[in-house]
């Protein structure tokens, strides 16, 4: 059998699987992705996350993949998950590190994960990029709207009531307006100074209970419309996510990511295959080892 060892993880509700992966021996497929992350037939997430080995000293390569299969280039919840995984299995020390990603090296700072399996951890997201220009189509009750970049693609848009979208019926033509996808973020400022409710349409996985990046990127929209500070406290359905920007304008994200599970799955009954072609084969070293025993 092809058993691959996963850890399970969330931030604020937004959750992944991870596996480590130091052989380079389990490729992050997109039928991978979606057999693991279904609900109903396999284990169930919104993405599914690939910790490679580190070069020149970084801690690891984390790749990713949404639900659906697509492949995404940053997750600000993504990736403090891949550096609770990295430091729950051993492989370095809690504090600061640096991973790869597809977006650019982000450097970590891993809190100690306490007895609920929660570690509070601060990302460097890099700098976000408004772009002051929307879709044509964006109308009716938004009053502000941005492309933002912050390694992977968004579009805010504000409106009075995020609480009040239907979130579904508005994202995902939204995402599917945009070639290659977009994450859509329904955003109103409040309920205090500095804070913005947030709503998150994520590209390839439909609304999620939190978005890191997402936070990041309305939190950088709405400095830039001058409705927030340096410091921004951004509600997501799930709780709450700091985003801080410095003088140079790099993006902080800090917050929570929770250890929930340990789980072994046997690819063959999930339809799983890795390697060349999917084929299952039989398990190799490096498909059952790299994560915390069960």
């Amino acid at each position: 059998m092809a058993l691959l060892r996963l850890t399970k993880h969330h931030g604020l509700g937004n959750d992944f699987l991870v596996y480590l992966d130091p052989d380079r021996q389990a490729p992050l497929t997109a039928e991978l992705a979606r057999a693991l992350c279904d609900r109903h037939t396999g284990v169930g997430a919104d993405g599914l996350i690939r910790l490679g080995p580190g070069d020149r000293g970084l801690a690891g390569a984390m790749e990713l993949r949404n639900a659906d299969g697509g492949a995404a280039e940053i997750s600000g919840n993504g990736l403090r998950c891949a550096g609770q995984a990295l430091v729950e299995a051993g492989v370095v020390a809690p504090g600061e590190m640096v991973l790869a990603t597809t977006a650019g090296e982000r450097r970590l700072d891993v809190g100690t994960t306490d007895a609920w399996g929660v570690a509070r951890v601060r990302a460097g997201m890099g700098r976000a990029r408004v772009l002051r220009e929307a879709p044509e189509w964006v109308h009716g009750d938004v009053k502000s709207a941005a492309r933002v970049d912050v390694g992977n693609p968004h579009l805010v848009l504000v409106v009075a009531d995020a609480g009040a979208v239907d979130v579904e019926q508005r994202g995902a033509p939204a995402e599917a307006s945009v070639p290659g996808g977009v994450n859509v973020e329904f955003v109103t400022p409040g309920p205090g100074a500095d804070e913005l409710t947030l709503r998150t349409w994520e590209r390839g996985s439909g609304e999620t209970l939190a978005c890191g990046s997402g936070s990041c990127a309305a939190a950088a929209a709405a400095r830039a419309w001058g409705l927030v500070g340096e410091r921004v406290v951004v509600r997501n359905p799930g709780g709450t996510l700091e985003v801080t920007f410095d003088g140079d304008g790099a993006v902080t994200l800090t917050g929570p990511a929770q250890l929930v599970a340990v789980v072994e799955v046997d690819l063959e009954r999930v339809g799983a295959g890795v390697g060349d072609g999917g084929a299952t084969g039989g398990a190799s070293p490096g498909l059952q080892g790299g994560a915390p025993p069960a």
